[in-house]
């Protein structure tokens, strides 16, 4: 299905794993102030690691910043666009009496902090655009998202929305609307494997090279506290009391509870933060060994920083890493991702890409959503076709006269197709009139197969053999009155009951078209989705008007053949 427009974004970049908690709380500030100084944006909201809880495994170097941007017209209490009073040069008058600059014919225009309440409402006025003139959809304020973002080691992110990712990571475990998952028993091949995967696909057709990413889960540096065992038996210790001494130390020991009222507090004992700010703090931790003696970690134990995966994810038993990237707008996600694997099969065919022994990938995404739907598509309209063509049959009781009205759901379908053709060509309809583009009122670009489409073709199903229907019954009944014995006399009994139908086809399928053109120049909530569905409906039933005359030639046809093979 297409993306439903949520009027916000979902930024998800990454840094390295061996940044730090300062250092990402630097880049997180930075990632807002960034955002933020786009005006279309009207909100931006960071968060960097996560909750206590195990349902949200993010590491502390994964972003979220949650963007919420204006709407593309001020919009009224209702949530409606709103016409606000201008002069007579086109700029916007204000309540206090000055005047500012109107955005919808100022190119360059510097948009002014203004709000609702300081314009003054008026119907012959004019919409007050919030968008500068070069932003003309959601997509580009996310490349200026993109463009603002781009800081040093921290990657790019795909185009996402809140819900949207929500739904994407509870599908496929990822933040990305497609990618690779990586499995195999050990960390370090997953990610040598993946960052391989990653430099194939950004060669690959229709692959929007920064959004590709691999995780790179091996790095996050970790303090390692390496006990001699030689040496605390040499002072007749054991692990667990230098264990002990270390965890009050540095991670602290609740020793007992405060109650203040109704509310619990636990009373810690803890090194303060001077004494184990760092490794060489440490090594100055005092282990007692008895008799009252004491002796230095250092004595005990070796302190270095090791490398180890930041987060560990599993999947099917096995280790798994990802490889998530994003399609280029005009590319259907089935057909990126058809592209991309066969570059990978063309790589490892020639040698150039080695899979590593007990390592393996498989694609996966919101793409196979259209794969399912496909495989349920193949069984739901063959069935859908087969219950109009018997509810025809029962009507009529003929399988020939059922076959003409049937054959208005095949001209319905081709111009379905055509009107998907035309709203991804330039010229269509790219003119003016009465001062609006028409392509802009009817929202044109390139329209992808998908759910929505063909959840509309079948609605079309329903409706093309309604003129069809209208003509066959009026044609039958005209035959059982006039009984004709002749050519002529059948022709005549055709362009009789013909103009006597016409109007009421007409007018059924008038309405039908009238009532999507509302759909057709929507721009709320679920346009996006509703539009898609509409277009084969309206192109289809703007051809279906040939069974006007289809239907009566092919009837006449058929009475012609009857009283031919009577006659003999």
């Amino acid at each position: 299905m297409p993306s439903l427009n949520e009027g916000s974004f979902l930024l998800m970049p990454t840094s390295m794993p061996h940044s730090g908690v300062a250092e990402n709380k630097r880049v997180l500030q930075q990632l807002d102030m960034a955002v933020a100084s786009i005006p279309e944006i009207e909100t931006v909201v960071g968060k960097a690691g996560r909750t206590e809880s195990a349902l949200d495994p993010a590491p502390l170097s994964m972003y979220e910043n949650i963007i919420q941007y204006k709407s593309e017209y001020m919009l009224n209490k209702n949530g409606e666009r709103q016409r606000y009073k201008v002069d007579d040069d086109g700029l916007f008058e204000l309540k206090d009496g000055r005047f500012i600059a109107n955005p919808n014919i100022t190119e360059n225009a510097n948009l002014s902090a203004v709000k609702r309440s300081q314009l003054i409402a008026d119907n012959d006025g004019d919409f007050y655009r919030n968008w500068r003139p070069e932003i003309e959809s959601p997509d580009d304020i996310w490349k200026e998202i993109i463009k603002v973002t781009k800081l040093p080691g921290v990657t790019s992110a795909p185009k996402l929305q809140p819900i949207e990712t929500r739904l994407v990571m509870l599908q496929t475990g990822m933040r990305a609307p497609m990618g690779i998952k990586v499995k195999g028993q050990d960390l370090k091949q997953i990610e040598a494997f993946g960052v391989q995967l990653e430099r194939v696909l950004k060669q690959a057709e229709g692959v929007k090279q920064e959004t590709v990413f691999a995780d790179r889960i091996v790095g996050k540096p970790y303090l390692l506290i390496d006990i001699d065992r030689e040496e605390i038996a040499r002072y007749g210790i054991s692990i667990q009391d230098v264990q002990d001494v270390l965890k009050i130390a540095v991670g602290g020991m609740v020793l007992t509870q405060t109650v203040e009222g109704r509310e619990r507090y636990g009373v810690r004992v803890r090194y303060p933060r001077e004494l184990r700010a760092n490794p060489s703090d440490l090594k100055n931790i005092y282990i007692p060994i008895g008799k009252g003696n004491q002796v230095p970690l250092s004595e005990l134990a070796s302190i270095r920083y090791e490398q180890g995966p930041q987060v560990i994810k599993s999947e099917d038993t096995f280790l798994v890493g990802y490889v998530l990237f994003d399609k280029l707008d005009g590319f259907a996600e089935v057909s990126v991702v058809e592209n991309a694997q066969a570059l990978i099969q063309q790589k490892i065919d020639s040698g150039e890409l080695i899979i590593p022994k007990g390592i393996n990938y498989k694609f996966t995404g919101t793409y196979e959503n259209q794969l399912r739907a496909e495989e349920t598509l193949s069984l739901v309209v063959p069935l859908a076709l087969a219950i109009i063509f018997l509810i025809l049959y029962f009507q009529f009781r003929s399988v020939s006269t059922s076959l003409m009205v049937f054959s208005g759901i095949a001209v319905a379908f081709a111009g379905g197709f055509i009107m998907i053709w035309l709203y991804g060509q330039d010229w269509f309809l790219n003119f003016s009139f009465f001062g609006e583009n028409l392509r802009d009122l009817f929202q044109m670009h390139s329209i992808n197969l998908s759910v929505a489409v063909w959840v509309g073709f079948i609605a079309l199903f329903g409706i093309a053999t309604d003129d069809g229907v209208v003509m066959a019954t009026y044609l039958t009944q005209t035959f059982d009155r006039n009984t004709p014995e002749n050519k002529k006399e059948i022709r005549a009994s055709i362009v009789e009951a013909g103009e006597k139908r016409i109007r009421p086809c007409l007018m059924t399928t008038a309405t039908t078209i009238l009532a999507l053109l509302p759909i057709l120049t929507s721009t709320g909530r679920g346009s996006d989705i509703m539009i898609p569905m509409a277009i084969p409906s309206f192109g289809g039933m703007l051809i279906a008007l040939i069974t006007l005359f289809v239907v009566p030639v092919l009837f006449s046809w058929k009475k012609e053949y009857q009283l031919k093979r009577t006659a003999k």
